[in-house]
């Protein structure tokens, strides 16, 4: 492929690195990679240790490793905790998208980052984006990012409501006319919502389950249909393998609580609505993305503290880096969220 074709497939790409799931499409909407946010290094006794895997090939080997192998998470709360760990990451993102040298040269990307990352965090995942190769990335918060994915305009005169609720952030975002009206973060997600699946088959159950095990039950929770799921893993007592039968009810139970916090706190946001924003709010609903909001009974809830129709994305895991990658097509709507 050459230098030129790349430009027209993978050279310009929208972004969406989360604490979960990393996705990427080019600026014509095309999925290119949508893979979990897991890598493996490998120490090899240099000053950093060696890329090993990332994406589904890391996620798959995580608990089947040696000693010298470890597994890292990108990202934290939505944001980068080590810049070390991050370079190395987007570099072999980019690098399953093109695997030689040349073909990533001068590739221009979008970035979604959550809306309230602080000044010093969006720096330093620029400074990742940029020294993995990106080519003067730009950032986009991620609630913008995931509207104009759902087919929204930002740039409209009437006002919209969205909610997305990730693995590391939950936050929901009212903009119009190129403007944030109202706007509340939590730091409390998908991911508690995880550790009180796993917190409560250690209590309850006596069964001991890796990070990534509690996050697949999380998700069978919402798409299984029975009413029961078995659970596997070691016995807390013992340390030998173990089988439970839990129903889905207690493990929604467990994380009712998690749900009820993300909620409250976004419900926040509505006090903060200029009185002519609520009808266009009325009459428009939530749009709701992000993998947390998959979760059973978190459309209920919002419905219930908000007051509004909630509209859930169709293609609430992706549409984030789909929005991203339309920024690419409109320098307007960069420009318009530059500064938040």
């Amino acid at each position: 492929m050459s230098a030129s074709e790349l430009e027209a497939t993978v050279g310009a790409l929208g972004i969406d690195l989360g604490n979960t799931n990393t996705v990427v499409c080019a600026a014509r909407s095309e999925l290119l990679l949508e893979e979990p946010s897991v890598m493996l290094l490998r120490d090899s006794g240099a000053r950093r240790p060696k890329v090993a895997a990332v994406g589904h090939d890391a996620r798959s080997l995580v608990g089947r490793t040696s000693n010298g192998v470890s597994a890292v998470r990108p990202l934290r709360d939505g944001v980068i905790t080590d810049l070390d760990t991050a370079q190395a990451y987007i570099r072999a993102v980019l690098h399953k998208l093109a695997p030689h040298r040349w073909q990533r040269l001068r590739i221009h990307a979008v970035v979604g980052v959550p809306l309230g990352a602080t000044p010093l965090e969006r720096r330093a995942l620029l400074e990742a984006a940029e020294e993995a190769g990106l080519h003067r990335p730009a950032l986009l918060a991620e609630p913008i990012a995931g509207a104009i994915g759902c087919g929204i305009d930002p740039l409209d005169r009437r006002t919209h409501l969205a909610v997305d609720i990730g693995g590391g952030t939950a936050e929901v975002t009212a903009f119009c006319f190129g403007e944030v009206v109202a706007h509340r973060s939590s730091r409390v997600a998908g991911d508690e919502m995880t550790m009180a699946v796993f917190h409560h088959l250690r209590e309850q159950h006596g069964i001991l389950l890796g990070e990534l095990d509690a996050e697949d039950i999380k998700v069978r929770c919402s798409t299984e249909e029975g009413p029961t799921i078995a659970v596997a893993g070691r016995d807390a007592a013992t340390g030998r393998p173990k089988v439970a039968t839990v129903t889905i009810e207690e493990l929604q139970a467990a994380m009712r609580p998690v749900i009820d916090a993300i909620v409250q706190t976004l419900a926040a946001c509505m006090d903060d609505l200029p009185p002519q924003s609520v009808g266009d709010v009325l009459s428009e609903g939530l749009l709701a993305f992000g993998g947390g909001s998959l979760a059973r009974g978190v459309h209920h809830r919002l419905d219930e503290a908000l007051g509004f129709s909630v509209k859930p994305a169709e293609r609430p895991l992706t549409c984030v880096a789909e929005g991203a990658a339309k920024a690419l097509r409109d320098r307007r709507l960069l420009d318009a969220f530059r500064g938040w």
